[in-house]
C-alpha cells in the first residue's frame, strides 16, 4: 500500500511538472514538433510516465527507508519521541522565522534555496537538542506540574485547616488600623479564631512603608495592634498564607476567603460592609458594636457641649461627646469655643457612625 502511495505521488508530481515545463523545454531547444505536443496535456502525460519510471526504481528505497524510520520510532521510548518531536517543531518554526527575511531578497539561490536550507538545518538542530536533552526537559515539565499541583494542594490544605478551627473572624485592614478590635478581644466578647490573611499583612506593610507620614503611622499602628493581639490577648490567632492571585482587590479577596471558610468578616469599612451583605457573607462591624454600647440619647434631652468648629451648613456649629459622637448644633456658629446647653432634636444612627442634631437651649427658651 505504501509503495503505491509513493508511486501515486510521483505520478502527480510528473503531471504537474510535465504540463508546466515540457512545452517550455521544446520551445527553448527550438525543437520542431507538432502543435499538439506543445499542449499541457501532452507534457503532463510525458511527465507522469517519466516519473512513474523513476518511482519504480526509487519506490522500494523510499518504502524501506520509511519502514526503518517507523520501526525506530515504534521501538523508541515515548519520552524520546515526544521530546524529539517537540524539538523538531520548535526548530522548524525558528528556522522558518530566520529564513523568511531572506525570501524577500532579489538574489538568485539566496531567496529560494537558502531559506529552505536554514529551515531544515535548524529543524534538525531542534530535533537533536530535544532528543538529547529529553531527561532535562521531562524534569522541567514534571517540576512545573508538581509545583502547580503543590501550590493548589497547599492552598486547599490551608483553607481546610482554617475551616476546621470553626467560628472564624477574618480581619480586614481598616479594623486592624482602627485598633478597637484589640479592646474587644481583651474583654472576651469576641469568640473563636481570628484569621489574619497574608494579603492583609502585605497591605499593612505597604502602608507602613509609605512616604506619607500619616499613612506610615497608621500602618505601623496596625502592625503594633496585631503584635499585641498575638502575644498579649487570650484569643487564638491564625495567619492565612494563601492568596487569590486572580483577584486584585483586597476587599474582594476577603469576601472570597469568607465564602470558602464560612467565616465572618470583621471590619469598620462601610463599603465592605455593604459588599458582604450583597454577597451573603456574615460581617461584624466595629462601628455597629460601638453604636450599640453608646449611651442612648433621645430627642428632647439636654446636653452640655463645647462647640469647636463651623458646620457644613450656614450658622451650624459642631461639637463632640466624650465617646467621639458628632453633634451638629443648629445656630451654633456664634458659640464656637464656648460651652453651651443644647437640646437634642434628632439622632441619626448608621453603620458609618452616629450623628446627633441639636439646637441651643437659649433659642428654645426664646421661642
Amino acid at each position: 500500500m505504501l509503495k503505491w502511495i509513493v508511486r501515486l505521488f510521483f505520478i502527480l508530481a510528473g503531471v504537474t511538472l510535465g504540463s508546466v515545463y515540457i512545452p517550455d523545454l521544446f520551445e527553448a531547444i527550438s525543437l520542431d514538433v507538432p502543435q499538439w505536443m506543445m499542449s499541457a496535456y501532452f507534457g503532463g502525460t510525458v511527465g507522469a510516465l517519466v516519473l512513474y519510471g523513476v518511482s519504480v526504481w526509487l519506490s522500494d528505497l523510499i518504502v524501506n527507508s520509511f519502514r526503518y524510520i517507523e520501526e525506530t520510532v515504534v521501538k523508541a521510548p515515548v519520552a524520546d519521541v515526544f521530546s524529539g518531536s517537540m524539538g523538531l517543531i520548535v526548530g522548524l518554526v525558528a528556522g522558518y522565522l530566520l529564513g523568511s527575511p531572506l525570501s524577500g531578497l532579489q538574489i538568485p539561490v539566496v531567496n529560494n534555496i537558502l531559506p529552505v536550507f536554514i529551515t531544515i538545518l535548524v529543524g534538525y538542530l531542534g530535533f537533536q537538542v530535544g532528543f538529547k536533552k529529553r531527561d532535562e526537559l521531562m524534569q522541567l515539565f514534571m517540576s512545573v506540574r508538581n509545583s502547580s499541583r503543590d501550590t493548589k494542594e497547599k492552598k486547599k490544605e490551608e483553607t481546610e485547616s482554617i475551616e476546621e478551627k470553626g467560628d472564624l473572624k477574618i480581619l480586614d485592614t481598616s479594623v486592624i488600623i482602627d485598633g478597637r478590635i484589640a479592646d474587644v478581644c481583651q474583654t472576651g466578647f469576641l469568640e473563636g479564631t481570628l484569621v489574619i490573611p497574608g494579603f492583609v499583612l502585605e497591605e499593612l506593610q505597604h502602608i507602613a512603608d509609605s512616604s506619607d507620614a500619616l499613612k506610615r503611622n497608621r500602618g505601623r499602628r496596625g502592625l503594633d495592634i496585631l503584635n499585641k493581639i498575638q502575644k498579649e490577648l487570650p484569643i487564638h490567632v491564625e495567619i492565612y498564607d494563601g492568596d487569590f492571585e486572580e483577584i486584585q482587590e483586597v476587599d474582594s479577596k476577603l469576601v472570597k476567603l469568607a465564602k470558602l471558610t464560612s467565616g465572618m468578616v470583621v471590619t469598620n469599612d462601610f463599603n465592605l460592609n455593604k459588599v458582604c451583605d450583597l454577597q451573603g457573607v456574615q460581617v461584624l462591624n466595629i462601628n455597629d458594636l460601638a453604636n450599640a454600647v453608646k449611651p442612648v440619647v433621645l430627642p428632647g434631652e439636654n446636653l452640655n457641649v463645647q462647640v469647636i468648629k463651623d458646620g457644613k451648613e450656614h450658622h451650624q456649629g459642631v461639637a463632640y461627646l466624650d465617646d467621639g459622637t458628632m453633634i451638629v448644633v443648629e445656630g451654633g456658629r456664634e458659640y464656637i469655643n464656648k460651652h453651651i446647653d443644647v437640646i437634642v432634636t434628632s439622632v441619626l444612627q448608621t453603620s458609618a457612625g452616629r450623628m446627633i442634631f441639636a439646637k441651643p437651649k437659649s433659642l428654645e427658651k426664646a421661642q
